[in-house]
Parts: C-alpha cells; structure tokens; sequence
C-alpha cells in the first residue's frame, strides 16, 4: 500500500488520494520493484509528502534539520521500523561501515510472535536490513534467555527470520565465560555485575524490546531489556530492581531504541499469556529514558492509563540524568504509514 503521513495539527497531514490511483501504482511497484526496494520507496514517498507540508529539508540520508527526540511509525512492521529509524535520520546515522553492531530483542521467554512476550521478528529482520545497509561488518542479536535458549530460539521465529543474512549471529548468551564482571561507577544499589562481553565491545547497540507489561515493575522496555546483557539477573529481583534497572543502565546505554509495539501485551506480562493488543506502533529514540516514557504513555496497562512518572526505573533514571521522561516537552514525529 502508499505511505500516507498523518498527523494532527503542526504535528502532520493526511494525503489521501484517490483509491484506484492507490492500487494500480501498488501493482505497478509490485511488478517492477523487488520488496526491499519497493519498501525503500514508500519510505521516501511518505517523507516527501512530509517535506512539502512541513517544511523540512530532505537529503539522502533523511531530514536534514528539525531531527526529533522520538519518532513514532504506525503501519506494517517492516514498513514502520525502517520509517521510525528514517525520521530519526536514518541508520546511517548510528551505524558506519564497518561497524560491529549488537541488536538486544526481548527473546528470553519460548513464546510465538502472537503472544507478545517477545520482539517480532520482522522488526528485528529489518533493523538487521538496515545495519547492513549502512555498511555494519558483523550484527550480533543476542539475549540471555530465561527459558531454554533453543526453544526461544525456535518459538520467537527470530532466528530462522535472520539465520540466513550474511555476517548476522542470532544467539542465547548462556555461559558463564561470555561475561565479564565490571563495576558500576555511582551506582545506588548494583556496585558491581557481570555484563555480556559483546555488548561491552560492540561498536553501536540498538535496543529493540517490545512493549510488554511487567509484574515486578509494571512495565518492560528498554531500559529493563537491558537485564538480558547481565549474567544473573535474578539477583536484582532481590533488592531495589527499579534503582538496579538505572544502574546498569548507566554502562549499558543503547545508542538506537526502537520499540515494537506492533502488538502490546498489557496483562500478565513479562511472560503472559495475556491481553495482547493490536497497536501496529514502532517507536524509536536515541534517549532510552524518552523512549520507555512515551511508549508508558502511548498504551493502556491492564485497561488503564499511566504516567512516565509512575514507573520507578524511569523516574530515577530521568532523575539521575540518563535521559528525559518529559515527553511534554520534547519535539515527537508522527508518521502514519
């Protein structure tokens, strides 16, 4: 289908067209293009329509001003991933060739895509595209499973969607030697934990949780994602798991978040089965604090409404200056796809 851009008041507009128009330059672009290609040019389409209303300048590696703090893409899932990551100027702007680049999903639990414990394949397939693209060397797509690493492997499809990308590793971090104890500079609760040695060598991290309900801290994003590049976890159920959150996220600090809130699972979440609603959203940032406050905002949790303020990790981590949760106050990009 076209792009369309959507917005309200200064934030977009809706460009309709005409339905028949629609569809033959759908099948005409389906007939010439292969999918990759095609996807590429409703990217672009969607943002010269953007350029011509707002005002932005384009360039070849997208908005050449006005870059907002956070990027929302509602659509298909490849489609709104690449758009999300476009309007934050492109993967070009966190990945250089050569690159060895590690992408953290949420793949710990053997759930299928449907459930919505766990990160769609098809985002993390195209944020993989898109490293490639800009040239990475190497893409790692890694998480320390709870359940068992190969049934994770095989039940949130995200390793026969990516096993056959050239140079791209889809893997549990399980041993023991794959860690390496560090201290934690100005910690408050976590002086010190052992981290997945990849993540401390990767030259860009791309977080790419999914929007799920959590029973310890209500909600897990990004930042909680992060728990996955730490050797034991559980350990932090123990004490302040909120303040443990914002202490390893002051080593472990991804350089892209992209939220796949394709589909949300609200209820009994981190694992479910629950209430998993259909919300076709991507969101992305540079800021993981900014990025977990709107995806808190963006949904109802168990039916209802909540704050960036009513989560304690996102809280204390805009308070200790890892980020903003004022979402109020930032600059935020819409496109409908």
């Amino acid at each position: 289908m076209i792009l369309l851009l959507a917005g309200q008041g200064e934030k977009g507009a809706n460009f309709m067209g005409d339905r028949k128009q629609r569809v033959f330059l759908t099948e005409w672009m389906n007939k010439n293009f292969d999918r990759r290609e095609f996807l590429k040019l409703q990217i672009k389409s969607a943002f010269c329509l953007a350029a011509g209303t707002s005002g932005l300048l384009l360039t070849k590696k997208g908005l050449a001003s006005s870059v907002p703090d956070i990027s929302v893409a509602k659509g298909s899932r490849a489609a709104a991933t690449r758009a999300a990551v476009e309007i934050l100027g492109g993967m070009g702007s966190f990945v250089n060739k050569g690159n060895r680049v590690l992408i953290k999903p949420n793949m710990s639990f053997a759930r299928s895509p449907s459930m919505g414990a766990t990160t769609h394949p098809e985002v993390v397939k195209e944020l993989v595209f898109m490293c490639k693209e800009a040239g990475a060397s190497k893409v790692l797509i890694l998480d320390h499973t709870l359940d068992r690493q190969a049934n994770c492997l095989a039940r949130t499809g995200i390793y026969d969607t990516c096993k056959e990308i050239s140079d791209t590793l889809v893997a549990g971090a399980e041993s023991a030697n794959l860690y390496q104890e560090k201290d934690i500079p100005n910690s408050k609760t976590m002086s010190k934990t052992d981290i997945l040695k990849e993540a401390l060598k990767a030259d860009v991290m791309i977080a790419a949780p999914v929007a799920k309900s959590h029973s310890a801290t209500g909600v897990s994003f990004s930042m909680k994602g992060m728990m996955g590049l730490v050797y034991d976890r559980r350990i932090m159920h123990r004490g302040e798991l909120d303040s443990s959150i914002v202490d390893i996220c002051t080593m472990l600090k991804a350089d892209l978040v992209v939220i796949d809130g394709s589909r949300v699972l609200s209820t009994k979440g981190p694992r479910g089965p629950g209430l998993v609603l259909k919300e076709d959203t991507i969101i992305a940032s540079r800021d993981m604090v900014s990025a977990d406050a709107y995806a808190v905002s963006a949904f109802t949790w168990s039916g209802k409404k909540f704050r960036p303020k009513n989560v304690a990790h996102i809280r204390e981590a805009h308070e200790r200056g890892l980020g903003r949760m004022d979402i109020e106050n930032l600059n935020i990009k819409t496109l409908v796809l």
